[in-house]
């Protein structure tokens, strides 16, 4: 069972279709009882929209602590997009404070004219950690995703990048340690090889 958490501010339709999609049994949760409840063993936490509004809501609900000691204990996670930003420490957007999970910041993009903001698109995403188990069956040096934001994630810890993206010049768009990913751009909306991602994640789930 994989619990999606709901924060109010999500695509959640479109996230929990794509883990269907690839087998995944999953059962929305609004609240760290209803994980519990669930029998969870994975937990994916997806958004859109502002950070302040997605960390205010798992705040709100007292998920942020459900999720800090889901990771401490390197049980199966996935963010995605502001999934991802929640997990660091302080954010450009709003000046807010976020979970303080891993050591880092989110930064706007500071890009030349050319490079639109928010970077909005396909992009080729680039895996760093090839063996790690999300990067599963997906092309080391270059698969397609799409994107959607206007700030990126910078990690303190190098070991932690999963993989890079090039926009105007290079940054974090995916991280992984141990059990725990997260991803700056969307699974849900890029097709087969968004698919993959999350029948990867789903395959870390049922191994337990």
């Amino acid at each position: 069972m994989i619990a999606v958490i709901d924060t109010g501010i999500c695509n959640l339709r479109s996230v929990t279709k794509a883990l269907e999609a690839v087998g995944a049994t999953i059962q929305v949760v609004r609240t760290p009882e209803e994980i519990v409840a669930a029998d969870a063993r994975g937990i994916v936490l997806p958004g859109v929209g502002a950070l302040r509004d997605c960390v205010a809501s798992l705040r709100a609900s007292k998920l942020d602590t459900a999720v800090r000691d889901w990771i401490a204990a390197d049980q199966p996670f996935l963010g995605v997009c502001l999934g991802m930003q929640a997990l660091f420490e302080h954010s450009e957007e709003g000046n807010i404070t976020g979970l303080g999970i891993f050591p880092g910041k989110v930064v706007r993009f500071q890009r030349p004219p050319e490079f639109k903001i928010p970077h909005m698109g396909w992009n080729t995403v680039r895996f760093v950690q090839p063996n790690s188990p999300l990067a599963a069956n997906l092309a080391p040096d270059g698969e397609n995703f799409y994107f959607v934001h206007s700030f990126h994630c910078v990690p303190v810890e190098r070991s932690l990048v999963l993989a890079e993206c090039g926009y105007g010049g290079e940054f974090c768009c995916a991280i992984a340690r141990g059990r725990v990913f997260a991803t700056q751009f969307h699974p849900e909306k890029s097709q087969a090889k968004g698919l993959q991602v999350y029948r990867n994640f789903a395959s870390v789930v049922a191994a337990g």
